[in-house]
Formats: C-alpha cells, structure tokens, sequence
C-alpha cells in the first residue's frame, strides 16, 4: 500500500474539493438523464459542479462530519466524512470519493474501514450509506454492496408543481 488513511486537515480542503469534482465528473451526465429535467435543474440550478463544490465545502467545515483522507505522498486521493446518529446506533458514511486515477486499488474500501472503526469507537452498532439508484451511480453501488452493505429499498418520488 502506497498511500496511508489520516485525519482530514483543513489546508486539504481545495485538494478534497478538486477530487471530489474529477470523481463526480461522470456521475453527473448519467444522473441527468435518468431523472426528470425539472428535479435535475432545482438540485443543479447553477450546475452540479457548483453545487458540488459548496456541498463538499460546507461538508469539510461541518463538525458533525469526521474526515479522513486518503493520502499519496502529498497528494489527496481519496476521503470519507462520517456521521454519527447516536439515537439510531448507527453511523453514517456521509460522503466517499476516491480520485479516478487511483480507483480500484482498495482505497475506497480502506477509507471506508477507517470509517467503520471510528463508528465502532463510538459505539455504533450499524453503518449506512446512500447514494442514487441511476446509472450514474451503479459503481458507487457496487463499492457498498462490495463492503457489506444490503440495499434497503427506498422509494423517493417528485412531482412538479
């Protein structure tokens, strides 16, 4: 293993900011036309790269959020931001991106396990995770179900007004 799991610091934020838009990059396309234009454009009205960017900004500052990266050398090519909902026993891996790059060599999977450890130092008894049921997202769904996690089917509907 040529990289190593550490905490997030916050002179890491453009670099975890950068990497989340290269991984994102092409969820985004299929996303768009799997969903109806009209939920799309209300997610997405200045585009998803700028959503993203604030998201993933707000995420980093956030204090509920614990943060960790994956690092080679200097540089960052993966991170995972964790919550904990003590009223469920339950941790969540709120975000996880690994770098296009350096996809399946383990990272996400690495990160992923630092994450679990951390809900297991807090006491959790469970971990979850979402993401999209668009094709966008079939690799991210594929990563989860690869660490264990069982799909719990979830319904979301939307109706223009």
């Amino acid at each position: 293993m040529s990289y190593e799991i550490r905490r997030y610091e916050a002179d890491q934020e453009d670099a975890v900011i950068a990497l989340s838009m290269r991984a994102w990059g092409p969820v985004f396309p299929k996303m768009r036309a799997a969903v109806p234009a009209y939920v799309y454009d209300a997610f997405y009205p200045e585009g998803w790269e700028a959503r993203q960017t604030d998201d993933v900004a707000n995420l980093l500052k956030d204090e509920t959020v614990s943060t960790w990266v994956a690092v080679e050398g200097a540089a960052v090519i993966g991170f995972v931001g964790v919550r904990i909902h003590p009223e469920d026993s339950m941790g969540e891996i709120y975000i996880v991106a690994v770098d296009p790059d350096h996809q399946r060599r383990g990272i996400g999977r690495a990160l992923m396990d630092a994450g679990f450890d951390f809900m297991r130092e807090q006491g959790m008894a469970m971990a979850m995770v979402e993401t999209g049921g668009d094709p966008g997202h079939a690799p991210s769904r594929a990563s989860y179900e690869a660490v264990g996690f069982e799909r719990w089917p979830v319904a979301r509907y939307f109706r223009k007004l």
